[in-house]
């Protein structure tokens, strides 16, 4: 069969272009560091790399909420303990100012430092991080408590705690219903550390004793009381560790995996880049020698 010129020209084009795909292919494998540059290259292991992506998607906004967590746990730990703390001194200052030996002078006295710490447990329960407020339920962007003129308190969040997810089936609450924690038993019991404080402030200016004695037990009761939350915040703390960990062996083998699958061998894959070049100049100077002949070169 006779062989044109067109035939060999064409078939010259096309050998080029294979090489050149080739060559391409090889030069992106090494340069992207990546072997599965589509779909073809390796389905299974493509398919293996998109479901692998989306895990370590979801394992970092597991990371997230659980770093979220930690800040806001750490945070409501330190605000009841310093409520508790201030607790145990107006507890202190009750048992001085229960005596007989003390003056109503000494009690209107004593009324404003337990105003203070009133103010302070107030603001106390207006913890915020990064403007969200702890205490405040799920209606985060509204400050918790207010405190009146009256001494009285007001709480303004709602009863739904603000949780996380921190898993597939797993939500931790991070920010606490304001009511149960600073008033357990509903707004006005015996155990509202607000109404506590309140009756307490007013029984000093009143020199009422009686009133002093009942707010050392009602302190007592609350305190009892903060002592569970705080305890409670100390074991979800852990909780958050626990899975912090689990979640970083988990991101270290995931990424050690899809390494394995995406990851070309370096030094076998600059090895085969040497060897298309070598192929693609060689056919390169072969296609050039074929194209340079005419008729002139037989005359």
């Amino acid at each position: 069969m006779r062989v044109s010129n067109k035939m060999i020209f064409d078939t010259a084009r096309f050998n080029l272009a294979n090489l050149t795909d080739d060559l391409n292919r090889a030069n992106m494998v090494v340069s992207s560091q990546n072997r599965l540059l589509k779909l073809s290259d390796d389905p299974v292991g493509l398919t293996q790399v998109l479901n692998m992506r989306s895990s370590l998607s979801n394992i970092e906004q597991m990371g997230r909420n659980i770093a979220l967590g930690k800040s806001w746990l750490a945070s409501s730990e330190s605000a009841q303990t310093s409520v508790q703390n201030l607790v145990s001194d107006t507890k202190a200052l009750c048992v001085q100012m229960a005596s007989g030996t003390t003056g109503a002078a000494q009690r209107r006295s004593a009324a404003e430092s337990v105003e203070n710490n009133l103010e302070e447990i107030v603001a106390l329960a207006n913890t915020n991080v990064n403007g969200r407020y702890i205490f405040a339920g799920s209606e985060t962007d509204s400050t918790a408590f207010t405190l009146n003129a009256d001494n009285s308190v007001t709480y303004n969040g709602d009863n739904n705690a603000f949780t996380v997810k921190i898993g597939r089936n797993a939500s931790v609450e991070i920010g606490g219903d304001g009511q149960a924690v600073f008033q357990p038993s509903g707004a006005g019991a015996s155990d509202d550390i607000f109404v506590i404080m309140k009756d307490l402030i007013t029984a000093l200016q009143g020199n009422d004793i009686d009133g002093i004695q009942t707010a050392m037990t009602n302190l007592d009761t609350f305190f009892d009381h903060n002592s569970g939350q705080i305890s409670d915040v100390g074991s979800k703390m852990i909780r958050m560790e626990i899975k912090a960990n689990v979640f970083q062996g988990l991101e270290i083998s995931t990424k050690e995996r899809l390494s394995e699958i995406e990851e070309p061998d370096m030094a076998e894959a600059i090895l085969e880049l040497k060897a298309k070049e070598l192929a693609y100049q060689a056919a390169l100077a072969a296609t050039s020698k074929v194209l340079q002949l005419s008729i002139v070169n037989y005359m």
